[in-house]
């Protein structure tokens, strides 16, 4: 019986123990990976006209711990002379006896903790062809950065630090921002350290600005400078509503005209390259023409409202579909098309395999056709 006894008691221990582990750690028992948790923002009442908080200090010190520095080194393989780089001189020698150097070109710029999971979202021309990233945080502590993804269309890249008790930032709806609303940028201009400017959005849904294939801008004047990329542009509460990406300059400083990609699409963007390791977006598979005054008058058309298929891919969506070149889209889902690059947006959030209804124009009589949408094909810098 005392032998018994001697086997029991520890064998009842280890059970103890083991049901202790599992209920302070349950994600023993899962094999599946670990879900990206975000931090919404809790919806806020817009107030009447009044004035507004004397402070904004509040907000600051909620966003600032999430926003980081990126540092970006490349290592770049040039000639020791420049007369090596003479096509007569290099007739002289072999190419692969020519002595060469190695420089070392630094770049810095900012990024913004989305998770707790050490996941960082930033400007892609932040951290395009870096050797090597270094993130600092606003507690001084610094970590070597890993690439998960890139986006070159929206200008996003996501990184990930292995790092502990990492601080995030809540991300608020924005579409539900409204021109006039204060905002918050912050980031690491000319590398002077982090920096806080103020201003208002001035306008929203900026597009065919020329600098990203994909473009739904918030447009601001609160001070954005080189440096500034990949920054958070925040609300009066300290929640995330865009990344910062570009300013309109003609001296190379702010001039009150910058631009922030909104947090909705930020997040999506993230979640598909965390995901998939790219971004799956909607193709059509057309080629388009906006409607000029002139075009729309040819077409029978009382308004400019409409693009001109002007050329279709084989076997693509379109094709598909029935869709020839010559056709104007008139709709997209009974939504009047109003503008070119707006609806090739709008086309990209739809998911593969999703049918959508299109009318058209085609020798003054409307048609309508239903298409199948397909994953648009990768570019070579993806």
């Amino acid at each position: 019986m005392r032998k018994l006894n001697f086997l029991v008691w520890p064998v009842l221990a280890g059970i103890l123990v083991a049901v202790l582990l599992l209920q302070l750690f349950p994600s023993l028992l899962s094999s599946e990976p670990q879900a990206i948790k975000f931090r919404e923002a809790p919806s806020i009442p817009k107030s009447g006209i009044g004035l507004g908080p004397v402070s904004y200090a509040d907000a600051v010190e909620i966003a600032a711990p999430a926003v980081v520095n990126i540092y970006t080194r490349t290592v770049i393989q040039q000639k020791v002379h420049p007369l090596f780089n003479d096509p007569f001189f290099r007739n002289f020698f072999d190419a692969d006896s020519i002595p060469q150097q190695e420089r070392i070109q630094s770049s810095l710029g900012s990024g913004v903790i989305l998770t707790s999971q050490g996941y960082i979202v930033t400007n892609n021309h932040v951290i395009t062809g870096a050797d090597s990233i270094i993130v600092a945080l606003k507690d001084g502590r610094e970590a070597v950065a890993e690439v998960i993804g890139t986006d070159p269309e929206t200008d996003l890249a996501v990184l990930k630090v292995a790092m502990e008790d990492l601080p995030s930032i809540a991300l608020t709806q924005s579409d539900n921002s409204r021109v006039g609303d204060v905002v918050l940028a912050i980031g690491n201009p000319f590398g002077v350290g982090q920096t806080v400017t103020m201003g208002i959005i001035s306008a929203t849904g900026r597009h065919s600005l020329g600098i990203n294939t994909y473009e739904d801008f918030i447009q601001t004047d609160a001070a954005i400078n080189p440096g500034n990329s990949g920054g958070a542009l925040i609300d009066a509460y300290g929640n995330l509503i865009g990344i910062n990406t570009a300013i309109f300059s003609k001296s190379g400083g702010s001039q009150g005209i910058g631009f922030a990609i909104p947090s909705n699409l930020t997040k999506q963007v993230m979640q598909d390259l965390i995901k998939y390791g790219r971004v799956v977006r909607g193709w059509l598979g057309i080629e388009i023409q906006e409607l000029t005054p002139k075009l729309a008058e040819s077409f029978g058309l009382k308004n400019m409202q409409g693009l001109i298929i002007a050329g279709v891919f084989r076997n693509g969506p379109a094709h598909l579909a029935g869709l020839q070149p010559g056709d104007v889209m008139l709709t997209i889902n009974k939504q009047p098309i109003m503008n070119g690059r707006k609806s090739m947006t709008e086309i990209a959030r739809f998911k593969p395999d999703e049918s959508i209804d299109i009318e058209i124009l085609r020798d003054g009589e409307k048609l309508s056709f239903k298409a199948v949408i397909g994953e648009r094909p990768r570019t070579q810098e993806q």
